[in-house]
């Protein structure tokens, strides 16, 4: 069993430390809310630390889950920052999705504290982290990757190494552009079936046995259909991924025009008031009249 920290207890980082709890590891949690660090020894035992430098003192890894850039920077760098507690030899694992430039920057910084760095962003929301079943996409060095591979194995389904630092951030990039893709076109697709007098659920009991299936479809149609958006990853995650998505593709030259166009459907659910809704709001805009 490893010594293990974790660094952001969110939706999603507190649900995946627990599953480290649970599986025998040593787990030592920071959170910006003490709150919310104590309310998770209260149900999985470990250590509740001030700072992330105190966090980090003598673990084997340091799995980190937090907003964006700013916040992944804040966490690992300055006074009371990982780096200024972990060891020689320690792993970070970086569960953020943040943009590939902060990636290579935090390596950068880590390597020159002795300190291995994977960027290793998640996909499968709160009921993946909550169920153990995330899909993991991880950039970094392959001997560092063999190490955590066997503690990132605790809360996920798929694992895989993409490629060096920042490439587990770009392919959830592409994650998030077919994510919109998707949301968009079912919106749509229901919104159409309830204005030709059909039967939403019907309709989907027949095409999701077809080509036009989709994970989006099988875990959204009823709460779509339902009008209900208050639960799920909220759309101002979803704008702050697809700001990372379009400044990339600034840099490589892609063309991405659905995506962008997505992310001003979703600056309208903003405007509607759905910060926080799911990202399959995007249907409300629809009913809306937008």
């Amino acid at each position: 069993m490893a010594n293990v920290a974790f660094v952001g207890l969110g939706v999603m980082g507190y649900p995946m430390a627990g599953h480290l709890a649970r599986a025998g590891h040593e787990v030592t949690v920071y959170n910006r809310s003490a709150e919310k660090a104590a309310a998770w020894v209260a149900e999985y035992g470990g250590r509740a630390c001030a700072t992330p430098a105190e966090a980090a003192a003598e673990q084997d890894f340091v799995m980190v889950c937090v907003g964006n850039d700013q916040d992944l920077l804040q966490v690992v760098d300055g006074p009371e920052g990982i780096l200024a507690g972990a060891r020689t030899g320690t792993v970070i694992v970086d569960h953020t999705t943040a943009s590939a430039g902060v990636a290579r920057q935090v390596a950068q910084l880590a390597a020159e504290r002795g300190v291995g760095f994977l960027d290793a962003p998640v996909s499968g929301g709160q009921a993946g982290a909550e169920h153990g079943q995330l899909t993991v996409m991880v950039g970094g060095e392959e001997s560092v990757f063999d190490l955590a591979r066997p503690v990132i194995h605790h809360y996920s389904r798929m694992i895989r190494l993409m490629g060096p630092v920042g490439s587990g951030q770009l392919t959830k990039m592409v994650n998030q552009i077919c994510i919109a893709g998707v949301v968009q076109g079912l919106a749509e697709a229901l919104n159409f079936a309830e204005c030709a007098g059909l039967d939403g659920e019907a309709v989907v009991s027949v095409i999701s046995k077809g080509a036009a299936q989709s994970w989006q479809m099988e875990n959204r149609h009823k709460s779509m259909l339902a009008g209900e958006y208050d639960f799920g990853f909220a759309v101002d995650w979803m704008r702050k991924d697809l700001a990372i998505v379009l400044d990339e593709s600034r840099r490589n030259g892609a063309q991405l025009p659905v995506t962008a166009l997505v992310d001003q459907f979703y600056a309208d659910v903003q405007q509607m008031g759905g910060n926080r809704w799911d990202t399959s709001s995007l249907i409300a805009r629809l009913k809306n009249g937008k």
